[in-house]
């Protein structure tokens, strides 16, 4: 069991490659065993190009589902972060114009997009998508 400190970590202890992606050429799946922080040690699939790439986007998987969970928890700073992509644009625009709707649809519009472009890429060369 390891020592609990201030300093601990979650570790992965072993990565193996298990077999290539069959929908994403290039990209190979990977066992990863981790050991967490009161000592159980599981294992955990991830995808990537080689296997730092594999346990980048393993980090990044788990972030986000983290994110995701925050944001269910607490949807006031969802409507918040809406309310400031919203009314963003007023600060940048002087007079009331349709300019002044383009650039509020525009940033709803960029924050989707970046959304999509992040799932994407935490997404990409798994074969269950």
């Amino acid at each position: 069991m390891l020592k609990k400190s201030k300093y601990s970590r979650r570790r992965a202890i072993d990565c193996k490659i298990i077999s290539k992606s069959k929908t994403a050429p290039g990209y190979c799946k990977y066992l990863v065993t981790i050991c967490e922080l009161d000592g159980t040690i599981h294992k955990q699939p991830a995808y990537g190009k080689d296997m730092q790439d594999a346990l980048s986007r393993l980090m990044n998987q788990e972030l986000t589902v983290k994110v995701e969970q925050k944001l269910e928890t607490h949807t006031g700073l969802l409507f918040l972060a809406w309310l400031i992509a919203m009314g963003a644009p007023a600060f940048f625009v002087d007079t009331h114009t349709p300019w002044f709707l383009l650039y509020t649809f525009a940033s709803l519009i960029l924050i989707m997009v970046v959304a999509g472009w992040w799932y994407s890429y935490i997404r990409k060369g798994d074969d269950n998508v």
